[in-house]
């Protein structure tokens, strides 16, 4: 069931007003039923394996709470990582193997939805309660922490801790943190509507025929996946956690501006943020992380980097695409590490202080940030195409210029300029414009928020019935 589909639209209001309208010890289970409809929705056959998986990692969890056990957190782990394997990779390494000549049947294997997210819920729980963390020892939450729908499919990637804790308490209706959940949901449903269902058209257009593509259309092309990208995957977290709101429960935000970051490293902490963190945590920390040295932690970084790349699908260009943001980043830390070194040195010259153009910073910062946001989209090349001899032809158009035939009209082009400066104005200017407004103005359009708030929501609604785009399913929705 997509989350920008009329059936979401009667689902969403019917579990929740059911929800709120049952007694407190009946809307947990009442929730995990809801999650389980909403999982059936798609491919009814799966609903058997993510209810193995939670009966199984129920278990685990309270074996190691008992038994602090190597051996069976590595088979806990290896179990999620085996199922995994099999429904997301089966296809590749058959496919790999008859490219050398072995002579392997065809698997007819069709992945189960959201299967990459929890899983990985699943290892991150196993391994904190190894650590010493306390299990859930009430199975209906447990089950409730894997299969909750508003994150059940593309994320975000959720910590046990923090989810059932909410789940302790029995959450009371909060009219406002139900309008914010209202509003997150409106401002999803804009961003994947107008914003991200609008640039796909753009971007299909260059990435699906790239022989005729000259330089400029090359570039608007990957420009446009840049951002149908961020709005598509942003847009389905606003409307997960606006969802989750109309419960009484939060879930962590996804992005964080993640465009104006100054470096790749920064770009990492702010895209993708419950993807990024539980690399962080449960991999590269795992592989040693930056504890022996430089080659080492070079390594771990790459590795870390190159199999996130292989999580997002089983095909060679989303390896290289991981590879790419692990050389990107070993290369900014080793810059970084050889300027900590040099400005250490007793013995290196060092040239007067002299007093800065205010100008300076701000300029820099600038163009540090448009150096990211270009890497990043070379990036999406690799990620985006659907092939390594596709995303190496539109490499060959973007960094030599070349004539083509105009496979991107005008407006399209237009559009998606528009979209990308809009994006960087609103993101860039209204923190600033918020934090330099004066108090009382502040407190003025606190006190007036019932009648501009709505009227917003209201305008978010008929721009989006009035300028509509084919529908698209959200990128992330069979990761």
């Amino acid at each position: 069931m997509l989350f920008n589909s009329i059936y979401y639209a009667f689902f969403l209001p019917l579990v929740v007003a059911l929800y709120w309208a049952a007694p407190r010890r009946v809307r947990y289970p009442l929730l995990l039923i809801a999650s389980y409809l909403f999982y059936m929705n798609w491919i009814p056959v799966y609903l058997p394996l993510i209810l193995a998986l939670t009966v199984v990692n129920f278990g685990f969890g309270l074996l190691l709470a008992r038994r602090r056990s190597r051996a069976w957190l590595a088979l806990a782990v290896a179990t999620d990582l085996g199922v995994l394997a099999y429904f997301k990779y089966a296809n590749f390494l058959l496919d790999a193997a008859r490219a050398t000549g072995l002579d392997f049947p065809t698997a007819n294997i069709l992945l189960p939805l959201g299967i990459s997210f929890f899983t990985f819920e699943f290892i991150h729980y196993v391994v904190d309660v190894w650590r010493g963390d306390p299990p859930v020892r009430d199975f209906v939450r447990f089950a409730l922490f894997a299969a909750f729908f508003p994150t059940q499919i593309a994320g975000p990637i959720k910590r046990y801790q923090a989810f059932t804790h909410q789940l302790a308490t029995y959450p009371r209706f909060d009219p406002a943190m139900a309008a914010d959940g209202l509003g997150l949901i409106l401002r999803g449903l804009f961003k994947k509507v107008v914003l991200a269902d609008n640039l796909a058209r753009v971007a299909n257009l260059g990435f699906d025929h790239p022989a005729g593509l000259g330089s400029v259309d090359a570039w608007i092309a990957v420009y446009a996946f840049a951002f149908q990208i961020f709005f598509d995957f942003s847009g389905y977290t606003d409307i997960g956690r606006g969802s989750a709101q109309l419960f009484g429960f939060t879930v962590p935000e996804n992005f964080a501006a993640p465009y104006l970051a100054r470096n790749l490293a920064i770009f990492w902490r702010r895209w993708h943020i419950s993807l990024s963190s539980w690399l962080r945590d449960y991999l590269f920390i795992p592989l040693g992380g930056s504890r022996a040295g430089r080659g080492v932690t070079y390594r771990n970084l790459f590795l870390t980097m190159a199999l996130g790349g292989l999580w997002h699908g089983a095909a060679w260009h989303f390896v290289v695409w991981g590879a790419f943001q692990g050389v990107g980043l070993v290369a900014l830390r080793a810059v970084g590490e050889d300027r900590r070194l040099s400005a250490g040195v007793p013995f290196a010259v060092r040239a007067p202080d002299r007093p800065r153009p205010r100008w300076r910073a701000p300029l820099l910062g600038a163009l540090a940030v448009a150096a990211t946001f270009h890497f990043t989209c070379l990036g999406w090349v690799l990620f985006r195409a659907p092939t390594l001899p596709a995303a190496a032809d539109i490499f060959g158009r973007l960094l030599w210029p070349q004539a083509g035939a105009p496979v991107i009209d005008a407006a399209d082009r237009l559009l998606t300029l528009a979209i990308g400066l809009g994006y960087f104005v609103v993101a860039a200017g209204l923190p600033r414009l918020r934090g330099a407004a004066p108090l009382g103005l502040r407190a003025e359009a606190a006190r007036w928020r019932w009648l501009w708030q709505p009227a917003g929501y209201a305008a978010l609604i008929v721009w989006m019935v009035v300028f509509p785009a084919a529908a698209q399913r959200f990128i992330y929705f069979q990761f």
